[in-house]
């Protein structure tokens, strides 16, 4: 098989690269025999907030260079892509940003998506328009909705949003979600050492019993603006045992082979919890996920520097089956496991900033 060399400017849309002959539909496996089940779709490099951990407001301010609407895919590319990925084996499309809701008509988007068929269409928001959204997504087809909340009390959400959006308009986002039937709703929280892993407590208490499922993320080291610190992170296995010290909780098995969250139940009965442990306890060598950027690159890893130009294969008039035959030469050759390896000196790697790739 010829070589493929990523394309390392992550701004710019150079030429695509010529694909070895590899066939352009058929399952996939990785040079560690990981399959390609999961494609996550940024819609927008853009969001309302500006989270410490992801979006710090030093370095996407007032006059940050988003990218202007041309350089998005439009929603016919992301389908195109989609039907593509889905003849590769992908299962589940999950569309994400930046904050997703802030792409116009988004619902369009997932009709489209939804009329190829057989796929589990998700999303991730932090919250601020979903009260607005809710029925319209699900009508459009979306089948699950994930809400990012890393408190409840307001002066700390407001210090890591910083953009003083209350919780309580999270909170009716979450509760239109679930009545619109985008349930069980997720719930993620954020720990940052220092910051709020005090609310740990105060969420569990709030979501337990309520049909919601809550998830723990440890703080991580993805792009290279968010002052990340071994020293900040709260590893889960702690998480755990705050929440069991008051709530009694016991493992359960994961849902399927993949699943990056590890679960857990109360012992009364009243719901469960997960913890996304990609510091402590990596799970690369189950990985099954495929991330488009907003701007049409493909990346085989949250923790990546270089990605692949798809926008200009499309743009540039290639066919299905040549671009079906770039990705699968693409996931063929990957070999990623960053969260095994960490160290210093990949952390200190320039990658791709998560407003770029979703979560």
């Amino acid at each position: 098989m010829s070589k493929i060399i990523p394309l390392t400017d992550t701004r710019r849309s150079p030429s695509p690269l010529s694909a070895p002959h590899v066939a352009p539909t058929g399952l996939l496996a990785d040079t560690r025999g990981r399959m390609l089940r999961d494609l996550r779709v940024s819609v927008t490099d853009r969001c309302n907030f500006r989270c410490v951990y992801c979006m710090p407001k030093d370095v996407f301010g007032l006059d940050y260079p988003f990218l202007p609407h041309t350089e998005l895919l439009t929603f016919e590319e992301i389908t195109r892509l989609a039907r593509l990925f889905k003849a590769h084996g992908v299962e589940k499309i999950r569309l994400t940003g930046g904050e997703p809701l802030l792409r116009r008509n988004l619902e369009d988007l997932v009709a489209m998506l939804a009329g190829i068929g057989g796929l589990d269409l998700t999303l991730t928001t932090n919250g601020s328009a979903l009260a607005a959204k809710a029925a319209a997504l699900k009508g459009a087809g979306l089948g699950r909705i994930t809400v990012s909340l890393d408190s409840l009390d307001d002066e700390v959400f407001r210090a890591m949003n910083d953009v003083d959006f209350p919780v309580a308009k999270v909170l009716a986002g979450i509760e239109a979600a679930a009545q619109a039937g985008l349930a069980p709703v997720k719930i993620n929280m954020v720990v940052k050492r220092g910051v709020n892993e005090h609310e740990i407590l105060p969420m569990a208490r709030r979501f337990k019993g309520s049909g919601h499922i809550l998830r723990f993320i440890e703080y991580m080291d993805v792009g290279h603006t968010n002052g990340w610190r071994m020293d900040d992170v709260i590893p889960s296995a702690e998480v755990i045992r705050t929440i069991d010290r008051v709530f009694p909780l016991e493992p359960i098995d994961a849902n399927y082979s993949g699943e990056v969250a590890e679960r857990w139940r109360y012992v009364d009965g009243s719901g469960e919890i997960g913890v996304i442990s990609s510091v402590t306890q990596a799970f690369c060598r189950d990985c099954t996920r495929a991330r488009l950027a907003t701007d049409g690159k493909l990346y085989t890893c949250l923790f990546a520097t270089t990605g692949y130009d798809l926008r200009a294969m499309l743009r540039q008039g290639r066919s299905d089956a040549d671009i079906g035959s770039y990705i699968a030469a693409i996931w063929l050759q990957r070999a990623d496991r960053y969260s095994e390896i960490r160290s210093d000196n990949t952390v200190a790697l320039p990658k791709i900033e998560m407003s770029y790739i979703g979560g």
